[in-house]
């Protein structure tokens, strides 16, 4: 249990190194920001940390009681990892957190349906550039995937934990906006494998 709880923290605390450089360049350039994030999700897949939003997606392929300890160990590790991470990067690099403030107050104002759905194209990505790299061992996919999803402007629910922990806003709304976000991308990540599993059967079928 400890180990799946620290994979996540470690995972985590990848994304909070991608949340910083894409803060650090949001106004300067943002494009370079959106790509270098993806250094983030490429440490992860390589060290086999444990990412919600790279592994929900594997969900109907293996549903064992094993596979959901680890996402929901790893999902409570990448909160950990995230929200230190976010408060430590605001004290270390306050610039950051003005930032920050921007980007969550305005997600805040979307409406409930605009952000489910912009979570689910996050989760279709994700799982796109995890299971790219597993299945075909290229990078390809993550440095397309994590850059589309952020300069699309979808939710990706473990770096936005970051982001309002840079940002410090702390509301029932928020938290509602984060599990709404996970929602999201759970729903993004099932999609894509499970409307292929269906494919499959029929084809047999």
């Amino acid at each position: 249990m400890l180990k799946k709880i620290i994979d996540g923290i470690l995972a985590g605390i990848m994304i909070t190194i991608g949340g910083c450089v894409f803060l650090s360049c949001y106004e300067s350039n943002k494009v370079v920001g959106a790509i270098m994030f993806s250094v983030a999700l490429l440490c992860i897949c390589m060290r086999g940390y444990s990412l919600f939003t790279g592994k929900v997606g594997f969900i109907p392929e293996n549903h064992t009681k094993e596979a959901f300890s680890v996402l929901l160990l790893g999902l409570l590790g990448n909160a950990i990892g995230t929200i230190g991470g976010g408060f430590a990067a605001k004290y270390a690099l306050p610039s950051i957190g003005a930032v920050a403030d921007t980007i969550c107050t305005a997600k805040l104002e979307q409406a409930w349906g605009q952000t489910l759905i912009r979570a689910i194209l996050c989760g279709i990505l994700m799982y796109l550039a995890v299971a790219i790299y597993r299945e075909n061992k290229s990078i390809s996919g993550i440095f397309f995937c994590v850059p589309v999803f952020i300069l699309s402007g979808f939710e990706h629910s473990i770096a936005n934990m970051f982001y309002f922990a840079a940002s410090s806003i702390v509301s029932l709304r928020a938290f509602g906006y984060l599990w709404l976000v996970i929602f999201g991308n759970a729903i993004g990540g099932i999609l894509m494998p499970a409307l292929s599993m269906i494919g499959k059967e029929k084809k047999n079928g």
